[in-house]
């Protein structure tokens, strides 16, 4: 079994994951690196789902990251065809998180990072829960701060482009940590 240390940014507090045999536990962190566009080459910061979802056992070393139409993804998905083998980018609000995760699951997405709505949120994350449904979901789902997904899908329609091109999971003890490429708006 392959360990990685991760480096949580509260309090120097320190946790393991164990990849890829096993994911993350509830209060940790997952982070991810977008590739392209290079205006937001950053590394973010997310935390997966409290008591629903799959866990990340497979490294993406480039994966698109696809906005969802519509952005809620409550329901069927304009551009679902994008969506499927790629990771979604969801936002917060219309239905719950389980629904959104279970919506990207039936058009094929491996994976759905879940922006919250409130686009200056920069420091508080939000626990992601099963709702009363009982229904499940297999893949992975992370909740992302508000400013850090509207600053990506800022970006995205400044460019013009269906999507971004990202790394997930990264490991960042294995940056120098004058290297780590942190979004500008967050504070870490």
């Amino acid at each position: 079994m392959f360990s990685i240390l991760f480096f949580l940014p509260s309090f120097l507090s320190f946790s393991f994951w164990t990849f890829p045999l096993a994911g993350l536990r509830i209060q940790e962190y997952l982070y991810f690196q977008v590739l392209s566009p290079g205006d937001i080459r950053y590394i973010f910061t997310a935390t997966p789902a409290k008591d629903f979802g799959g866990v990340f056992n497979t490294r993406y070393e480039q994966i698109y990251l696809v906005p969802t139409d519509p952005p809620e993804a409550c329901g069927v998905l304009n551009n679902g065809v994008f969506i499927e083998g790629q990771i979604a980018l969801v936002e917060r609000g219309g239905c719950s998180f389980l629904s959104k995760t279970r919506v990207v699951q039936e058009h094929g997405g491996c994976a759905v990072i879940i922006a919250d709505n409130a686009y200056d949120n920069d420091s508080s994350y939000v626990q992601m829960i099963q709702d009363s449904t009982r229904q499940t979901a297999d893949i992975p789902a992370l909740f992302l701060l508000g400013r850090d997904g509207y600053m990506i899908r800022r970006s995205l329609e400044q460019h013009g482009l269906p999507w971004a091109v990202i790394s997930i999971p990264v490991n960042i003890t294995s940056i120098p940590t004058y290297e780590l490429m942190q979004p500008p708006w967050t504070f870490w």
